[in-house]
């Protein structure tokens, strides 16, 4: 670590830094980290894995300590600092709820006055009951806080919710959404690695986009392509070969993941045959 290259910051355990690692090992960002190693090179480019505590990553990039970071936005608005969101991750997306008890009378963050409200989002939290001029008490505490109010030790709780499983386990019900987070790369304002900095963006766009993107390939009666193309239109335009038979032609085109059956569905529907999704890995657009 003697010669000062551009400084990544993950989590060092836990799903997150498995998708981080996974992000940048894509993204041709490739390292091994040694068994309780604090730091790992990549091989291809003038750059430093540093592995953290997920919620410190957010004040050491304001810092300096490192050029760039992997983290959540929610911890980055609790936080409260003032670094740059280079990129959405499209991973660990959640939202950030007000939660009471199924059976509590409450119908908005003003009924909650007066109440104890328990989370580990001081500041969001905070920030959110004085907008509602609400005043509460807060209960600061980490890690899980859907059993706190069934303890006695808090009215109602602030907490992400992902699917909502935990809530419903705990008889709890969502009484309002703070806000919607999602796994982000933060830089550093004064990163002395812009050029770098930026390769990086670029490469993890790559694979951010691709992950939304499925190949398809299929065959198509010539006479229909038009049709095909209102349905597929592609990113900017189809790819289309001709086939051996005159009266038939191949497409390839990008399709979004969420669309892929639907669009297969239609494009049957019109006569298109030999239909494949392909994954895309990465891509440039």
């Amino acid at each position: 670590m003697s010669v000062r290259n551009l400084r990544i910051g993950i989590p060092s355990k836990g799903r997150l830094s498995e998708q981080a690692g996974e992000l940048l090992i894509q993204a041709g960002l490739h390292f091994r980290r040694q068994e309780r190693s604090l730091f790992a090179r990549v091989s291809e480019m003038p750059v430093d894995i540093t592995f953290l505590r997920t919620d410190d990553i957010p004040v050491l990039c304001a810092e300096g300590a490192i050029d760039m970071g992997i983290t959540g936005s929610d911890l980055v608005t609790e936080a409260g600092v003032d670094v740059i969101s280079r990129l959405e991750l499209g991973v660990g997306r959640c939202r950030l709820t007000v939660c009471v008890p199924e059976n509590s009378p409450a119908q908005s963050p003003r009924d909650l006055a007066g109440s104890r409200i328990a989370t580990s989002f001081c500041r969001i939290t905070g920030e959110y009951f004085a907008r509602h001029q609400s005043p509460v008490r807060l209960v600061p505490l980490s890690g899980s806080v859907e059993v706190m109010i069934a303890l006695g030790v808090a009215d109602a709780i602030v907490d992400l919710v992902e699917t909502g499983s935990t809530l419903a386990a705990n008889q709890l019900r969502i009484l309002d959404q703070i806000g919607s987070y999602q796994t982000v790369l933060i830089q550093n304002r004064q990163c002395q690695f812009g050029e770098l900095a930026d390769r990086v963006v670029r490469r993890l766009e790559g694979v951010v986009i691709a992950r939304g993107y499925s190949l398809l390939e299929f065959n198509i009666p010539r006479v229909k392509l038009t049709q095909a193309e209102q349905i597929a239109p592609g990113f900017n335009s189809p790819t289309i070969n001709s086939c051996e038979d005159p009266a038939w032609c191949a497409v390839q085109v990008m399709v979004r993941r969420k669309d892929v059956i639907e669009v297969m569905e239609r494009l049957e529907a019109i006569g298109a045959s030999a239909i494949l999704e392909m994954p895309i890995t990465n891509c440039r657009l």
